[in-house]
């Protein structure tokens, strides 16, 4: 009887942990808001120490109308021990806490959706806001020992897009394509990191070195004019900002993904494209060296050209084939991917910058020229975060639409 005891009682035991949820992050009771979940909204820390998590909801994230309130027990990883508060911050730009709350133990952060570094994704349902929450802990009173590790908390808010409404008439089909680029908000470029076989998007979180990105960069426009989508420079970074440095370039030379040169990847465009107004590539997961937080920022420049003008050595999508020690294009004649091995795609008279960082402004959407020829977009994908090794990472994904 005492060993049969013992033995529902261990089983007991088990089932509670088995059902208790170790990476609990709360983003509010959406019900209580009368807010439905969204499956893409999410927020994951990364520490290989921590063995479970408060139930006092650690991280609690409300999407307001035009800010962000995000509230943190400092008891954050479950321990008993409590963080500084001055050892969090907000975002890229490492913003400081707007309030504490020592009865609660909590750190408070306030910020508008566009500050403190965050990046605003746009898909044709949602504006997606992301950022980060920061945990870079102090050294301890003994320089010589480290208590406890970085963490990276990503969060988002995810708000619908609604339909504009408008009592312009339809042009027709054969109005000029500079006319048809007239309004530049008509344009909406994106970013999309895609599932292994590219039928829906994935969370930025959980990749590992071998592991590959596949990303997805589309166009929509109210227009029906056909167009064709080029992804003219890729950069990875440690923010968002085109000036961050380190940095590293994926695809340059106005289409050249010169990360497939490399020897150890594997990175390429993907052949043929699923439609004119949609370009996929896939590179090999890496991340900079003495990075604690294990995180990049991909800022790419997109633009289009009509459907029916040729590819040419401005308007390209080049990857390099290994077997065949050459560069082939998505389409096109292959000697427009000629200036892929020289860099020199940008010699003419109407070239537009330097270097791959001097193009990128501040602004979302521009023309090309006088003329109207093309249309151009800068768009960040990211944070894709890296785990440090395998089953070091827990996550959970919960979230909601403000």
């Amino acid at each position: 009887p005492e060993s049969t005891l013992i033995l529902a009682l261990l089983c007991w035991a088990a089932g509670e942990v088995a059902a208790y949820p170790p990476w609990s992050f709360s983003w509010g009771d959406p019900a209580s808001r009368g807010i439905r979940a969204d499956p893409h909204a999410w927020s994951w820390v990364e520490d290989p120490q921590s063995r479970a998590i408060s139930s006092q909801q650690p991280v609690m994230v409300q999407c307001q109308e035009a800010q962000l309130v995000v509230t943190v027990h400092r008891d954050l990883f479950g321990t008993g021990r409590l963080v500084n508060a001055a050892d969090l911050t907000l975002g890229p730009a490492a913003c400081k806490h707007s309030s504490l709350n020592p009865a609660h133990n909590t750190v408070i952060f306030t910020a508008g959706l566009h500050e403190c570094g965050s990046i605003v994704q746009i898909t044709p349902d949602s504006l997606i806001y992301r950022t980060l929450l920061n945990y870079d802990p102090s050294p301890a009173s003994n320089p010589v020992i480290i208590r406890s590790n970085p963490a990276v908390i990503p969060i988002e808010c995810h708000y619908p897009r609604r339909e504009n409404v408008s009592s312009k008439a339809i042009r027709p089909t054969w109005a000029p394509f500079s006319s048809m680029l007239s309004a530049e908000e008509r344009l909406m470029f994106s970013l999309r990191l895609m599932n292994e076989d590219w039928s829906a998007e994935r969370p930025f979180t959980g990749f590992q070195l071998g592991d590959i990105l596949n990303i997805q960069a589309e166009v929509a426009t109210e227009s029906h004019v056909p167009l064709r989508l080029f992804v003219d420079s890729c950069v990875a970074a440690l923010s968002p900002g085109s000036d961050s440095s380190p940095h590293y370039t994926i695809i340059d030379f106005n289409g050249c993904l010169v990360d497939g040169r490399s020897d150890d990847t594997s990175s390429a465009f993907i052949t043929p494209r699923p439609r004119e107004d949609m370009l996929r590539f896939r590179i090999d997961v890496f991340r900079f060296a003495g990075d604690a937080r294990n995180l990049i920022y991909i800022t790419c420049h997109l633009k289009v050209t009509p459907a029916d003008q040729a590819p040419d050595p401005l308007n390209k999508a080049c990857s390099f084939n290994k077997a065949r020690n050459t560069w082939a294009p998505v389409e096109g004649t292959r000697d427009i991917c000629s200036c892929c091995e020289t860099g020199n795609c940008d010699s003419s008279a109407f070239s537009r910058r330097l270097n791959p960082l001097d193009r990128w402004p501040g602004r979302r959407f521009r023309r090309h020229d006088a003329d109207g020829k093309e249309a151009e977009a800068d768009v960040v994908i990211g944070p894709v975060l890296l785990s440090r090794a395998p089953g070091a990472v827990g996550e959970r994904r919960e979230g909601v639409q403000g």
